[in-house]
């Protein structure tokens, strides 16, 4: 009797344990909605010339409005795949990893705010406000994920027992380099906002480009 109760305490403990971890496919099906949502609504912020004005010289003219979702389109896809190189190690989620999760889609899906007003303000007197608003949610966004990274991989219980420490230390180092080059642009932002606008240009095309660099290495 003793030895039939530790079995049924051990597997309602077990049950207990295994309701705090959620399926993925729900953690990525609303990722990815969000994903297509923010820059579905980049796109639409992008103006449309009225059919009385030159459309060459009009479009020029809008290049602030297309640089935003240019810079923003790019970092959203640099969240995304690193979202789901995060989930293809993953075998499940619980509380605290669906949490973070949600953190990471609020700063993301405040973009398509924070870019218009940084287009809207570049060349204005709060140019350096819109543009460190606008590196703030980057950084922010990115920071989070880095959270999420970091988290999941933490014990261990949340990923694919074969992922190999390598394969972390990579992805630590490689987001790491991206928060603080962030924050430095960031910084410099606050004297000349061109500047942090041409590099906020060049870390996001860096970031989809480095892996594309590195697989045609490797054949």
């Amino acid at each position: 009797m003793h030895r039939q109760g530790e079995r049924v305490s051990s597997t309602s403990s077990g049950a207990e344990a295994e309701a705090d971890f959620y399926p993925l496919d729900r953690f990525n099906a609303f990722s990815d909605g969000v994903f297509a949502i923010v820059i579905t609504l980049l796109v639409l912020d992008l103006p449309v010339p009225p059919a009385a004005a030159p459309l060459l010289s009009a479009l020029v003219e809008s290049w602030q409005e297309f640089l935003g979702y240019a810079i923003s389109f790019a970092f959203v896809g640099g969240i995304w795949i690193s979202h789901a190189a995060l989930t293809k190690y993953m075998k499940r989620g619980d509380v605290v990893a669906f949490r973070l999760n949600l953190l990471v889609l609020l700063f993301v899906s405040l973009l398509p705010f924070s870019t218009r007003l940084m287009v809207t303000h570049m060349e204005g007197a709060d140019a350096t406000a819109a543009v460190a608003l606008y590196g703030a949610n980057l950084l922010v966004a990115s920071g989070l994920v880095t959270v999420l990274m970091y988290y999941a991989a933490r014990d261990r219980y949340l990923v694919v027992d074969d992922i190999a420490d390598d394969t972390v230390k990579r992805a630590y180092r490689q987001r790491r380099t991206y928060l603080i080059l962030t924050a430095v642009a960031i910084i410099v932002g606050l004297v000349v906002p061109v500047v942090a606008v041409g590099s906020f240009v060049a870390l996001t095309v860096a970031f989809l480009v480095q892996p594309l660099i590195g697989a045609r290495r490797r054949h």
